[in-house]
């Protein structure tokens, strides 16, 4: 080849390495988990597919549980479970977490089923059973970058959900992400926090807030435990206090705390989510908390935020495995009006 030839040869393959790149900044959330659960499935064999997959309307498509689901030592969850998958299964099972949630929502999501061995360890068989092999996948419909379809991963302190429609997701919710313990106290893990940010910036919210402020946003109680199987969240109407007796720098401490829960979900539709926010005012959304401020180790604590299109909650409430107080995170992200993409119909 003369050298002209390798020059021309050069630029184009240059222009097609950009153009490959272009579209691998473009490509949207629907479309990476489109692929990745096709990819899903078609590595599976019969009878592993008819337990992982399920019409789009089928009763199951709106049941989600946080908690243990077991019985007699035996799990109860409908589903394919990662210990009944191949290792190559479970890479795929693994790669459409990751194309359907943001780097952060998929590594809290894999340190989460992690502590299942952190539970067994202290637990030693005294409890519920703890398996990190019980996290199961579930297709709803035929994945496709035009139709109805979703999914969802589910198991101990994990409930996350996914649907899309015509090319684009349109829920990511209900989004459970639980904690036990919230951080590590002992052992070879010592120190690690799954959910840190979540305590940090609460914190940091309250540190914002005058005396008046924090009057009206402390409740008398703390709040309710967040409410399963449900598709649409039952919470009532928003109390504490709201966005519009807030200045500027206690309102940038409310959108630190609410966008660390919104970084759990993919980029485009945390944007969308977000944007559906700030279109209903941050003015309108509430902030309230029961229990300490989280500045002494063991003091329970609940807070929840709530404006006209979203609700998050977060607990933190029970001990530990070591029986450690108040060690022992709960918080999920629903949509008012309904999860599931109910909301978007």
């Amino acid at each position: 080849m003369n050298a002209k030839k390798l020059v021309l040869a050069s630029a184009i393959f240059a222009g097609l390495i950009g153009v490959a790149v272009l579209a691998q900044k473009t490509e949207t959330t629907a479309e990476r988990a489109t692929d990745a659960a096709n990819a899903f499935l078609a590595s599976l064999k019969a009878e592993q597919k008819s337990r992982a997959s399920f019409a789009f309307d089928d009763k199951e498509r709106l049941r989600w549980w946080f908690t243990p689901q077991q019985k007699d030592g035996k799990y109860t969850r409908k589903g394919l479970p990662l210990e009944d998958m191949t290792a190559e299964q479970q890479k795929l099972a693994l790669a459409l977490l990751k194309a359907s949630t943001s780097d952060a929502g998929s590594s809290t999501a894999t340190t989460i089923i992690s502590l299942e061995e952190v539970l067994k360890n202290f637990e030693k068989g005294k409890g519920p059973v703890r398996n990190t092999g019980w996290y199961f996948v579930s297709v709803f419909g035929t994945p496709s970058k035009t139709g109805v379809w979703s999914w969802r991963l589910e198991g101990h302190h994990l409930s996350l959900h996914f649907t899309f429609d015509g090319g684009r997701i349109i829920s990511a919710t209900p989004n459970v992400y639980a904690s036990n313990p919230a951080e590590i106290m002992s052992g070879k893990r010592k120190g690690e926090r799954p959910l840190g940010d979540t305590i940090d910036l609460y914190r940091e919210m309250l540190k914002t807030l005058d005396k008046e402020q924090l009057a009206k946003a402390k409740q008398p109680k703390l709040f309710p435990e967040i409410r399963e199987n449900e598709a649409r969240p039952t919470v009532g109407g928003p109390v504490g206090v709201p966005g519009s007796a807030l200045n500027e720098k206690q309102k940038a401490a409310l959108w630190k705390l609410i966008n660390t829960y919104a970084s759990r979900m993919p980029r485009d539709f945390a944007d969308s989510e977000i944007n559906r926010i700030r279109e209903a005012g941050i003015d309108k959304v509430h902030f309230a908390f029961g229990g300490s401020d989280a500045s002494e180790p063991g003091k329970p604590y609940s807070y929840r935020i709530q404006g006209p299109t979203f609700v998050i909650e977060f607990l933190n409430e029970q001990a530990d495995a070591a029986r450690n107080p108040a060690n022992h995170i709960h918080s999920a992200w629903r949509t008012i009006g309904g999860d599931f993409g109910l909301t978007a119909k």
